[in-house]
């Protein structure tokens, strides 16, 4: 069975958002969105012989419908998408197409510094026959350069 490939999301907060978060949780903490080498799409869409320009995966597990941010890179702002839960992780809604029955299990990790690892949370049903569309959190720990899997 071919197995999903994984994608690369770089995540930043906008200056602003600073002042939204807790005191020294990004100090220091400056990234350059040209430096993560993100995932662009392409149009594959699981489960379907149409394709979506916001789109990435294959026949088996794709992100979207909606898709990836632009410029793989999610952005954190005020007044913009996504939420800052109370330990400081930065939360942003995620659609996934399931080609296929399974439960979806997500992992990531941050690749250009330690972080603790992503979460993914769902209140959808995720059980091993469950097909077609489901939307989740990830939770980021830290803005950074995350490969999610």
């Amino acid at each position: 069975m071919k197995q999903p490939n994984f994608f690369l999301v770089c995540v930043a907060a906008a200056s602003l958002a600073i002042t939204f978060m807790p005191s020294g949780l990004l100090s220091g903490q400056t990234l350059q969105p040209d430096s993560c080498h993100v995932t662009t799409p392409n149009g594959i869409v699981a489960g379907s012989s149409e394709r979506n320009g916001k789109s990435y995966g294959n026949a088996l597990l794709s992100v979207g419908p909606f898709g990836l941010w632009p410029n793989g890179t999610v952005v954190f702002k005020p007044g913009g998408a996504g939420f800052q839960t109370k330990d400081g992780g930065l939360g942003m809604k995620f659609g996934w197409t399931r080609g296929i029955p399974g439960k979806l299990n997500v992992t990531g990790r941050r690749i250009d510094a330690d972080a603790p690892p992503l979460r993914f949370e769902t209140n959808q049903t995720n059980g091993a026959h469950s097909t077609g569309f489901l939307a989740s959190y990830l939770i980021f720990s830290t803005p950074g350069c995350w490969e999610v899997v």
